[in-house]
Formats: structure tokens, sequence, C-alpha cells
């Protein structure tokens, strides 16, 4: 029977005998149906070829036996060696303590003899143990990869583990023990390779371990056992067994360590995520190699009977359904070691399938979705956007960027922020994904920046949160974002938003900061302040510039209808072109004209190179500038594409074209077509145009002063004196205590103020600073002569305004009010009915989460102002208001001056033919005028106010109709230049990528001239220097600034009353050299009906044939006057608009006649007469300090008691100027 039985199970060759072959048949007959599986997976196949046992006995025991006798027989070699060494430290140990004891008891001459021998035998033994450590300290270079070599062998150990797995995987289709010959077959030969590397590398790490008991037993050391002993056994019984070839799926768990020698794994997750993959599919592999292994073998006991024939696949998805607790039963195990097997691995397996499996989809879960990297386009330059990303900012970034009217963008925008975005977000980037790209990370680290490729960007754009509760904090984390980019890659260019005017002196602490390379700051405190400042000089300005470097497109409205106007003005833009050669050798004003008038473009400045190739822009030059080959001009148009006519003007091909459209490129350009154009967004200076240098730039003289013969400024040079700071760009004056420019309500309200700017400041103690001195620099500009300064007064909490006040001690004109600005009392006291402008201003607005409520202090004070009533008693201040002059009132007539002795100057423009009370009138001099004596609303002051939530300016005016859903720029307010919000600024970036030469331009025009070298200065000292007036401090007052040009009266009247705006251009480019560049329009000024409204709105660029009205009041750039500074002869040194002229404008800019300079001012002892007449003070002693130089003195002057007839003539027609008592202005000034 036992026979029957082995004959079945091993089949032999053809020789084998008939009458074995019958018993078998016999016997197999009646039991197939049970055993036919297994023994079809228990036959040895056998070929003549192949020599192998005859008896067909199986040998797994020999291939089990190699890999035990290696682990046992090396352990037990181990554990001797440990054993002997142990004996032999410790029989070492009692003889040196023996000779130790000898070497006492023989005294020093004996141990010199003995002691020779000893250190031989030590140097020889330190000799050995060096030897040996250095080959240990090789073998464990090689195996730690730690250089090139040793990672090289540490992946090529892997991918060859990797490898005899899947020879495993092929070979388990066949059966588990077979014949098979070393010589042909080819999977045999590989896995040999294989396991003699194998082997090798077993060597390396037995000699580089320390403790080589725990190494025989680890992992690793266990799974070589197994795997590489019986290997050598097949080769020599020419036979295969599978066995626990399958080990060598553990070799999985290293796969983390070998990605992150490749540096591939960098990230904790991500490193996590593959140690859980890698033993979770380690341990199902080889738990799989297991339950394959004894199913197919069976039970040794039951001398392999109870086996089954199952694929190594088959295993798999047996162990699969087991750790999941699935177990649907059509694959299970039916031998005794197959399920003892499985009853201790479903404990195990079921705990790792319920604790790795959540924690691996948790991590694929949490995976950065925007965690790739850039993938470059080529031919396509992408720019990067980090800082703060957020809905609004990322919407009004790519309203701008992105605009049609730019000439085609072909620039892809990455976004990468380190929060990921929400689904508003989200979706915005949906929206424009074609063009934009989100990324999640941080430029603080390098690995982030190498995601989105910072390296090979055109530029990288950093947004401020402009609403944070702490604007230094802010701009730290700008600077240090800054840092990271420029560490990682030094030439990238960038531009910043910075929130505070004083952060802007830490980025030229970067050594690779570098204007050359296109590197620029936006400071939006500068810029907020200087635009606010610049409205104090000519109402809506600030509106229109807003509007010139957003991109907003054109909307077109049929009704006639003031917003019809401002729209058409609205949808033009700031561009750059380089001019055609045609205007080579003309004059800048005879180029301008000829733009405006045959291309319909308006150019205000341009580039111009000098004999050094020093580049600078000039606003509005005057006509001895000739425009050069290759000049940059600064155009106002509508789109890009019209601007093109400046550069393909030909005079040979278009000089009889009237239609501008059909001004294309024609045949005969040559020289223009090498000029690149500054719209692309290449940066201009890498187009082979050189940067304007920001030490000139904002030097935008139209002329050299000290070359003009006979020019009057040398003489007035005083090297004794310093009246302006040490650029020359602004006044100066000695640093004053706080308490001297003090105010009280009662001082206050006693000093006739008029003509001045208020200031409103809400702000604290704990209040971020704002930064008053951006304000105040534009006011101080040294464009204008001292006395057409307007004097400033702030309110509001001396806490507050003594912090800021380190900033403000130079500049002369200022006094400060105690108070607050929603005290009627205060505002009273200041004349606010009577100033040239009223500013709104809060330090609080960030402090509060409510979005809404952000700017209810500037609110409250808007409305509260606006709701004031005044007597209206200066008859003469309403009737200008209204618009007309009064009988007897003839501007340029100083005969019929309404105050005795005083002459005016005729001016052009408005703001300037005020009166200055220096002699109170007899009463039979003064003409009476008859005028409206009902109350003055507080309507009527001119007011500007900051906003922070755009939303908000609905509350500004209850009158309007805007719907609360509307723009910023589209609403009453904004439009009529009585609303300024920061959020206007987010365009400037867009802008500056663009062209970098128009944030100069805009900045030049808003700050008063701020010059690189004073803010390095002011990053020094952190105040203003002042310098001694030389004749190039002198030469810096010469550039032009915006004026308000009237044309109710004066030499434009005649065109005032329905002429044509482009007569009006070229009327006052050619006679004054001022280029006109919008309207401010009253708001009902197209009704045919009379209104009362006073509202005025922004008129930007308006056609040729646009219609002009009386009310109007021009925009213009004026040349600065050297002389009407001499003209003093009636002035006094303060502030001198009335309250008619600023109703129509800001400006105090004049061309006086020539026909009326008057002679120097009377005397110092009568003018202080005059002055103590003035003042409402009853019997009281005050010490004046003045703004005068170190060398001035202070003056004690005795303040008379004032008759009643003399304060009622005072409060019947007050003063358009008056002395404030803390400030004297210096008498003589250039």
């Amino acid at each position: 029977m036992s026979s029957n039985i082995h004959a079945n199970h091993l089949s032999l060759d053809a020789s084998s005998s008939s009458s074995s072959s019958s018993s078998s048949s016999s016997s197999s007959s009646s039991s197939s149906s049970v055993h036919e599986p297994k023994m079809d997976a228990l036959i040895i196949p056998v070929t003549m070829e192949v020599p192998c046992d005859s008896r067909g006995q199986r040998m797994w025991w020999a291939f089990l036996a190699s890999s035990m006798v290696t682990l046992f027989g090396g352990l037990f070699i181990i554990l001797l060696w440990r054993t002997l060494k142990y004996l032999w430290t410790v029989c070492c140990h009692c003889g040196g303590k023996t000779k130790e004891a000898q070497k006492i008891n023989n005294g020093s001459g004996q141990a010199d003899g003995t002691l020779k021998p000893v250190d031989e035998k030590e140097e020889a033994v330190a000799a050995e143990v060096g030897w040996m450590t250095s080959v240990k300290d090789w073998a464990g270079v090689m195996i730690s990869a730690q250089t090139l070599t040793g990672r090289v062998l540490v992946v090529l150990v892997f991918a060859l583990s990797i490898g005899a797995l899947v020879i495993y995987f092929i070979d388990s289709s066949n059966p588990i023990e077979s014949c098979q010959n070393f010589y042909k077959d080819f999977t045999l030969q590989i896995d040999m390779a294989f396991n003699v590397f194998f082997l090798l590398y077993f060597g390396l790490r037995f000699i580089a371990a320390n403790d080589k008991l725990w190494f025989w037993l680890e992992v690793n050391s266990v799974v070589d056992f197994f795997t590489v002993p019986p290997v050598f056994v097949s080769v020599y019984l020419n036979r295969s067994w599978l066995g626990l070839r399958f080990l060598r799926a553990l070799r999985l768990i290293q796969f983390s360590e070998i990605l992150q020698f490749l540096n591939i794994l960098k990230t904790s997750n991500s490193i996590k995520l593959v140690n859980l993959l890698s033993i979770f599919i380690s341990t199902w592999l080889t738990a799989a190699g297991f339950i394959h292994l004894v199913e197919n073998s069976g039970d040794p006991w039951e001398n392999f009977q109870n086996n089954q024939a199952l694929t190594y696949w088959e295993c798999v998805y047996l162990l699969m359904v087991t750790m999941s607790t699935v177990g649907y039963g059509d694959v299970y195990a039916k031998t005794t070691l197959g399920r003892l097997f499985m009853v201790f691995f479903i404990l195990g397996g079921l705990a790792m399938f319920a604790s790795y499996v959540p924690e691996i989809i948790e991590l694929i879960g949490n995976r950065k979705k925007y965690g790739g990297s850039y993938s470059a386009v080529s031919g396509r330059k992408h720019i990067v956007v980090c800082g703060h990303i957020t809905l609004e900012s990322v919407s009004n970034f790519l309203k701008d960027f992105l605009h049609k009217d730019r000439d085609d963008v072909n620039v892809e925008i990455v976004f990468l922020h380190n929060i990921s975005p929400n689904l508003e977000l989200e979706a915005l980037f949906k929206r424009h994904f074609t063009q934009v790209e989100f990324y999640q990370g941080s430029v603080l680290n390098p690995h982030d920046l190498a995601r989105v490729k910072i390296e090979s960007a055109d530029a990288c754009l950093i947004l401020a949160n402009k609403y944070c509760a702490d604007p230094d904090a802010e701009d730290a984390s700008n600077i240090m974002r800054v840092i990271s980019i420029k560490n990682y890659h030094p030439k990238i260019r960038i531009i910043t938003q910075m929130l505070q005017y004083h952060n802007k002196a830490h980025l030229l602490n970067i050594p690779s900061w570098n204007w050359k390379e296109g590197d620029d700051a936006i400071c939006l405190a500068e810029l907020k302040l200087g635009f606010i400042a610049q409205s104090c000089l000519a109402q809506g300005l600030s509106t229109m510039l807003a509007n010139l470097f957003s991109m907003r497109s054109f909307i077109k409205i049929e009704e006639d209808t003031w917003q019809k106007y401002y729209l058409e003005g609205v949808s033009n833009e700031m561009y750059t072109e380089y001019l055609s050669s045609a205007f080579v050798g003309l004059s800048f004003p005879t180029v301008c004209e000829l733009c405006f008038v045959k291309l319909k473009l308006l150019m205000i400045a341009i580039e111009y190179k000098s004999a050094n190739r020093e580049s600078r822009i000039l606003i509005n030059p005057g006509n001895h500038l000739k425009i050069q080959e290759g000049t940059l001009g600064f155009f106002i148009a509508s789109d890009a594409k019209e601007v093109k006519r400046a550069f393909f003007y030909c005079k040979a091909c278009h000089d009889d074209i009237t239609d501008p459209k059909r001004i294309k490129k024609c045949g005969c350009k040559r020289l223009e077509d090498e000029q690149p154009s500054a719209l692309s967004p290449k940066k201009k200076q890498r187009n082979g145009g050189m940067r304007t240098s920001p030490s000139s730039s904002p030097k935008l003289m139209r002329h050299d002063p000290l070359l003009i013969p006979g020019n009057d400024q040398i003489d007035n040079m005083d090297s004794n004196v310093k009246k302006y700071d040490s650029t020359g760009m602004f006044h100066w004056c000695a640093p004053k205590e706080i308490e001297k420019v003090i105010l009280t309500r009662s001082e206050a309200a006693m000093t006739v103020l008029s003509g001045h700017v208020v200031v409103c400041i809400f702000g604290d103690v704990s209040s971020a600073l704002i930064g008053l001195r951006n304000l105040v620099m534009p006011l101080r500009a040294s464009n204008f002569h001292y006395h057409e300064l307007k004097h400033i007064v702030f309110v509001g909490s001396i806490e507050y305004l003594k912090r800021e006040w380190e900033t403000l001690h130079n500049f002369p004109k200022v006094s400060i009010l105690p108070g607050t600005p929603l005290s009627r009392a205060d505002l009273r006291a200041v004349n606010i009915n009577l100033c040239d402008m009223c500013v709104i201003l809060s330090a609080n607005q960030n402090n509060i989460d409510d979005t809404s409520l952000q700017d209810k202090e500037c609110i409250l004070a808007s409305l509260n102002i606006k709701s004031m009533q005044f007597d209206d008693s200066i008859g003469v201040l309403q009737a200008n208001s209204q618009g007309f002059t009064p009988p007897g009132m003839d501007r340029s007539s100083p005969d019929n001056s309404p105050v005795h002795g005083m002459l005016r100057q005729p001016s052009i423009t408005t703001g300037v033919n005020i009166p200055i009370i220096t002699e109170l009138a007899k009463p039979g001099k003064l003409p009476l005028v008859s005028v409206n004596q009902e109350k003055n609303s507080g309507t009527h002051i001119l007011m500007i106010t900051e906003l922070v939530n755009d939303t908000n300016v609905q509350f500004l005016d209850q009158d309007d109709d805007d719907d609360p859903d509307t723009e910023l720029y589209l609403t009453q307010p904004f439009a009529c230049g009585t609303a300024f919000a920061v959020s206007v600024l987010d365009s400037l970036m867009s802008a500056t990528y663009f062209n970098d030469n128009i944030l100069t331009l805009i900045r030049t025009l808003v700050t008063g001239g701020a010059t690189p070298e004073l803010e390095a200065l002011i990053a020094e000292e952190n105040a203003l220097r002042g310098g001694y007036s030389t004749p190039q401090t002198l030469a810096n007052r010469d550039r032009c600034r915006v004026a308000q040009l009237a044309l109710l009266d004066g030499p434009f009247a005649d065109l005032g009353d329905g002429g044509c705006y482009g007569d009006l251009f070229c009327k006052a480019l050619k006679t004054y050299n001022m280029l006109c560049f919008g309207i401010y329009r009253l708001r009902d000024a197209h009704l045919s009906t009379p209104s009362q409204c006073t509202k005025r709105y922004v008129i930007t660029n308006p056609p040729y044939e646009f219609e002009l009205v009386p009310t109007d009041l021009i925009f213009c750039l004026m040349q600065f006057d050297h002389n009407a500074g001499q003209s003093r002869a009636s002035l006094s040194h303060s502030s001198h608009s009335s309250q008619s002229s600023s109703k129509k404008s800001s400006s105090v800019h004049s061309i006086p006649s020539t026909a009326n300079r008057q002679n120097r001012p009377k005397s110092r002892e009568s003018r202080d007469k005059q002055n103590a007449t003035r003042m409402n003070r009853m019997g009281q002693e005050k010490k004046w300090f003045t703004d005068e130089p170190d060398n001035a003195y202070p003056r004690n002057i005795q303040i008379k008691p004032m008759s009643t007839h003399m304060a009622n003539q005072i409060n019947q027609y007050k003063s358009t100027s008056s002395l404030i008592p803390p400030i004297r202005e210096v008498e003589d000034e250039c």
C-alpha cells in the first residue's frame, strides 16, 4: 500500500516497470476524485537531461537545514567567541594585577627591564586594533549611504531584492519542489547572481556591525539566512525548492529609507505614508507566501496528502479577505499548518488593518490638494504672487492684471500661500484656470520656492494685508518674505507692498535689493496720504490719479448725466511708448500739442537722457527741451493700441491724415522697429532701455534754473539760513517742541484762521501710527513759495500726536488743537468753515473685526461737519463761492480791492487772487455787497474722508442715489474726490510690473518729490535735515506741480462760456507752458435749470471738442515761477487762500502780471503792530516763537484790547489769512 501511495506522489520516468504502473493506476482509479488535484501539485517533473533523485525522494529538509545550520551555527560561534573573549579578559585582568604587584615589590630598577617587552606588545595590539577599526569604518561608510558609493550600493541592494521577489512571483506558478538544471534554467542563474551579491553585502554589514549578536538576529539577516543558502543547495542538488524565498518581501519595509536617500521624500507626512504602506504590503505579501507554501505542500505528519493547489495570488486574496474580516469562504486553508498560522495572523492582521488602513486613508486625504510643482510653459513667462492671499485681494489683482485693455498679457500667474483657498477663492481660480495656478506652501520654505520655479519667474509680487491691526508686524512679515526669496534667487525682481513709510528703509539692508533689477516697494501709507495731500491742493486729483493707473473698461451711457462724462474719463489709463523719430528735434510743447490734436493722445512727461546717459523723468518740460531719438513718452489714453500711434507716426505718410485710427505702421519705418515697447510685460530696463535713476527721477525740472540769465534765485541765497531740507525738495524749519505749536480752544477761537487745512485725526496712545509726515511733506514741497504754504491744523488726541510729532517738528506752519473731531466746539475754534480742505483720518480703523464698523469714526465726523450751520456774514467769500464776482470786485484792479492798502496779484488760477489783510480798512472804504444772509451749511466745506471698507462710502452722502453694491469708483463721493479708499492702490502692483516708471511718476506727483537720498536720510535720522541754500538745492525747486485753472475770469474767460477744451489746451500750453489734463466740473452743470449743488466731479482727458462752462476748473501742470516769491509787497507769510477760491480749487500757485510787481514788505515793526491789532486778546502778553532758523529771535508783543467797532469788522469781513499766535513766519523767503 505504501508503495502505491509513493508511486502516486512521485512520478518516475518512462523506464518504470509496468507492474508498478498497473498497481498505481488501479489505486488512482479508486480515489481519483479526492486526491487528483493534490497529486498534480506534488509531482516533481524530471527529464532525462536533468540528473535528479531516481527514487523521487523529497529534499525540502535539505534546503531548510542549510538555513537553520547557518542561523544557529553562526549564533553559536558568536556566543562562543563572546564567552572566550570574556574569559580571556578576566584572565588578563588577573594577570595584570599580579604583574603590577611584582613590579612594586621588585623596585624601579627591575621595573625598567620588564616594561620594554610589555610596551612592545601593547603597540602591536594597538596597531592591530587600528587596522580592524579602519576596515570597520570603511564597511560602515559603504552601507550607510553617506557617500555616493554608499547610496548607490544601498539602492542597488534594494533593487536586487525586489528583483529576487519578482523571480519568486514567477517561480510560484511552478510546483513547490522540482528538478532543475542550473546551467539551463535562466531564472535560477539570475537568482544565483543576486544572492551572491546579497552574500557580499551581508559580509559588509557584518563587518560594520558593532554588536554582532543583535546583527545576527535582525530581520534583514534572517531574510538572508532563509534565502541565500537554499540557492547554493539548489545548484548542488539540481533541484529547486520555492521554500521561504517570499521573505524577500520584507525588504519593502526599507522603501521609505531608499526614497529619503534619493531625496524624494522630504515631508513628514510623505515619509509616514510610505512607511505605513511598505509595512502593510510587505506583511501582506510575506504572509501570503507562507500560506502558499504550506497549502501547496501539505502537512508533513500527514505525509503531504492534505495539500491543495492554490496560486500565490489566491493566497494574497485570502489574506486580504481575512484581514478585513469579510471571509467569503470561497478560498480557505485546509492544512493544519495553514489554519494554525491563520489563527495567529488574523489577530495581528486585523489589528494592523484596523489601524494602518484608516491612517493611510487619512494621510492620503490630508495631502495638499495644491501641493504639486509648477511646470513652466515654453515661450510663456510666469510671475509668483504671495503674501496676503484672500478673495478680495486676488480678485482686485486679477481684475486689473488681466484687463482686456492691456496689450496681450501672455503671463501666467502662480499664487503661493500656506493656507488652502476657500470655496469662493477656489472658484475664482477655476474661472481663470488658463492663466492662474495656485500652490500651497510658503515663500519662507526653499522647497516651496523651487516648486513654483521662482528662479525662472519674471517677477515676484508680495501683497500686504492693508487691514491688519499691526502694520509694523505685517511689514516685517513681508520683509522676511523678500529676504527669503532674495536668498534663494538674488536676481529675481520683487515688487512688494509696504504699509508704513519708515519700514521701507529695512529693504535697503538686503544686499541683493536692487532697483536696477526692477525691485520696487509700494508704500501704501506714503501714497495714500500723498493722494489726500494733493487733494488739499487740487480737490479731485486723488480720484483722477487713482483712475489713471487702474484698468477699467469704458461704460457707455446715452443719457446726458454727470456719470456719462465721468465714465468717459475713467476709461483712460497711463501708458508709455517710445516716440517716433518724426518728433526728434521738436520741443516738448510742440510734440505734446501734435499728439493731442492729431493723434488724440495726451503726453504728460518724457524720459530724458542727459549727456552722461543718466535717465530722468521730466513732467511737462519747457519749450527749451528737444526730443531725442528713442525718447520714452508717458501718455494718457483709453487703451494700449491708441498709444502705438506715437510710435508709428511718420510725417511723410501721416501728415495729411485726419482720422487717428488710420495712423499705423508705414513702410518707411526703420529705426523705430528696433525700439522695444514698454507696454510689454518685460521690464523696460531689460528691453534695452535704462531704468530711470532713483536719484534723479524725482527732480522733475523743466530746465536748469542756474543757467537762466537774470535769475534772481541765486541772489536770494543766504548761506547762513536753512530754509529747506538738505535735498532742497521741502521747506524746513528748526525742530520745535510740541508745546510751542499747541493751541487751546480759546486761543484757536480768537485766531482768525482761513485758507488752511484742517486734519481731523482719530487715534490714541495705543493706535498704530499712520505716518502723518507723508501728509505734510507734499504740502511743504519747495516748489511752493513760503507765503503759498497752507497752514495745517491737526485736531485730535494729543497723546497720539505726540507720538507722530517727532516726524513733523521740522515743518513750518503746523499747529495742534488737542480735542476730538466729533466736538463741534473744537471744529468751530479752528474755523473749519473757512478752511481750504478738511481731511478726516483714523488710526483705529483696523482694530475692529466687523468691517462695517471700521469707518464709523470717519463717517460720524464727516456727517457731523456736514450738519453744522455757520453764520454767513462773510459776503465776499460766499459770493465768490457761487461762481461770480460781486460788483466792485475786479480781481485785476488793486484800486477796487475791498481791503485798504492791499494789492492783489492777478492770476489765471484760483486760490491766489486772495487779499491778505494787513490793516483793517475804514468803514467808509469798504464796498457793501448784498448777499444771502441765511445760514451756511457745513455741506459746503470741502472734505476728503479716508475709508477702509469700500462699501461704507454709501454712508458719506445721504442725498446720493448710489446702489450699496456699486463699485467704489462709480460712487458719487469717489467721483467728486470727497472719499478715498486704500483699496484703489491695489492696481499699482500690476501697473508697476508692466512698467516700473509708472510708479516713479505717480510717486513723484503725489509725494512732492521725495528722493531715495531723502529716504535714506530719514532711515538714518527719522527726521528731515536742514540744508543751506546752494545753487544745487535751489535748483530742485524748479519742478512742475498740479494746479487748477479757473475759467470764471482771467485770460481764459473767453473760452469758459461754450469754448472747446482743445482750444484751451493749446492756448495754455503755448502761452504759459501749462499742460491741461482734466476738468473739475459742477455735478449739475449739464442741467439747463440753475442748481444750488456745489458738488463737483472729475473728467479725465476730455476730447478736443469738449464744451466748457464758466464754472469749470481745469487740472493743469504748472511751471515753477521764480519771481512769484518777490511780489510780496503786501503779503504776509501766512496761508492766503479764501473760502471763495477753495470752493473752486485748492491751488495756490499764480502767474503774476509784471505790471503788478510790488516793492518789499513793510518794516518788521509796522507789520507786527498790524498783526497785533488783528488779534482779539484782552490785555495779555504772549511770547511768539517763529518758524525762523536758529538765528531768529523770539519777540514779546504787547497785544492791546480791540475796540468794539474793530471786532465787529473782523466778524463781518474775516481775514482770509491771519497769524496763529504760536507761530510767525519767516520774513525773508526765496
